[in-house]
């Protein structure tokens, strides 16, 4: 393979992939396309759009060309076929299993979660029947032991919001292929920059890319990609996958996208009638924040490290929950799967308790008392309070979210500005 050949690298592809100049101007920055419709070169086109005989653009609820160029950006730095932009991470997790299922079936869930992730999966299985089976642990044969035969998908988190413990994505796909069925990562915590989800053996990949992917707390957005390797076919079960749709003169979407049928009923089901479209602002500032992704999520990681070893050997510390440090639970994994860090969110305990945890957040000056991640500020909140209350106190125990507990974002600032804004907090104390 000659130079000219060789594929470019992930700094390169985040500042390049899925955008060119525009043909039209020259544009080198992507254009933002504020329209609702573009116009049709003729009626037959404009059927064989709307038929899913041809793609194209025909209204931005569905496809916008800046949006497009976000989809294939992501899609590229995650090693997926296609990409799906949607207004949310919680619109994102939503279309992938409402997709998925239909009510009565069920899936493999990790018992470690984001806060609005087990809030949405109870919701669902309380209105619509889509049942999650929560392992009993995060191991792969706890996944395994909790398959029954009408489960549909294994969903986990690759590294778990809010205590950054890293999965075992590896293990846990092969538990997947065994029973075959489609893996769902939650990439959100590690962004493509630390882990790729795809090369461990995951089907599906999503994001809230109002985290680390646009990185200055300017826009919501979510987004889906799909591997383009699952059976569907073989598997049985996806009826928006496998089956005719009659509406759409009984068009079947693993004929008609064969490489990225998941992608397409993601954007059929989710986007033409569910319609939870990208706005192309936010689309075109997510785009910009992942040109420094890279840049950043080394700064995030080195900063992270240092705050959580500093939080360690507090004396008003009762335990931190980064997996990187030596002797910490997770770290061979974090070592394995992250080696340049597992992200830069974490969860630490106070030994005074809710109590102590409040004053602390409310004694931070530099950090921002903010619910938001992966943003280039530090951030803190209290989780039990906020992200994490509707779960029991039995669960936040589980999850390492009990009233003692503070969540820290941890951005981009000086190392030393961090630990003395933390020092000074953690002395309001006494």
């Amino acid at each position: 393979m000659t130079d000219q050949n060789r594929p470019h690298r992930f700094a390169t592809r985040a500042i390049h992939a899925g955008a060119a100049p525009d043909p039209a101007t020259g544009a080198r920055v992507q254009p933002i396309y504020f329209t609702n419709g573009f116009v049709f070169d003729s009626t037959e086109q404009a059927a064989d759009i709307f038929a899913g005989r041809r793609t194209g653009f025909s209204y931005s609820r569905g496809s916008n060309p800046t949006v497009a160029a976000l989809e294939r950006r992501i899609a590229d730095l995650e090693g997926a076929k296609a990409g799906v932009a949607v207004s949310s991470g919680q619109s994102a997790m939503q279309l992938v299993l409402m997709t998925l299922m239909k009510s009565g079936d069920a899936y493999v869930a990790s018992p470690r979660l984001f806060g609005g992730s087990l809030g949405l999966m109870r919701r669902l299985d309380g209105r619509y029947d889509l049942k999650p089976r929560f392992a009993r642990g995060m191991a792969p044969e706890d996944f395994e032991a909790a398959i029954t035969p009408d489960c549909r998908a294994i969903f986990c988190e690759s590294i778990v919001n809010p205590c950054a413990s890293v999965v075992d994505l590896d293990g846990i796909a092969a538990v997947a292929r065994r029973h075959n069925l489609p893996l769902v990562v939650d990439n959100t915590l590690a962004s493509p920059a630390l882990i790729r989800p795809i090369e461990h053996g995951a089907d599906i990949v999503w994001h809230s890319t109002s985290k680390f992917l646009s990185g200055s707390g300017q826009t919501i957005g979510g987004v889906i990609c799909d591997a383009g390797r699952f059976d569907w076919e073989k598997a049985g079960g996806y009826n928006l996958i496998t089956e005719p749709w009659p509406d759409y003169d009984g068009l079947v979407l693993t004929k008609a996208f064969p490489e990225t049928p998941f992608a397409a009923a993601c954007r059929f089901f989710g986007l033409r009638d569910l319609g939870p479209g990208l706005s192309p602002m936010n689309a075109f500032l997510t785009l910009m924040g992942i040109e420094t992704l890279p840049l950043r999520m080394e700064r995030h990681c080195a900063n992270a490290r240092a705050v959580a070893a500093f939080l360690k050997d507090h004396p008003a510390v009762d335990w931190v929950s980064y997996p990187m440090l030596p002797g910490q639970p997770g770290e061979d994994l974090a070592r394995r799967y992250t080696p340049n860090g597992p992200g830069s969110i974490f969860t630490f305990a106070l030994k005074g308790g809710e109590r102590a945890a409040l004053t602390f957040i409310a004694a931070l000056e530099l950090i921002s008392h903010l619910v938001n991640i992966g943003e280039i500020k530090s951030l803190a909140i209290h989780p039990s309070s906020t992200t994490h209350r509707q779960l029991p106190e039995h669960e936040k125990a589980a999850a390492q979210v009990g009233p003692e507990t503070v969540r820290l974002s941890i951005g981009l600032e000086d190392e030393a500005d961090l630990i003395a804004d933390l020092t000074q907090a953690l002395d309001r104390l006494g």
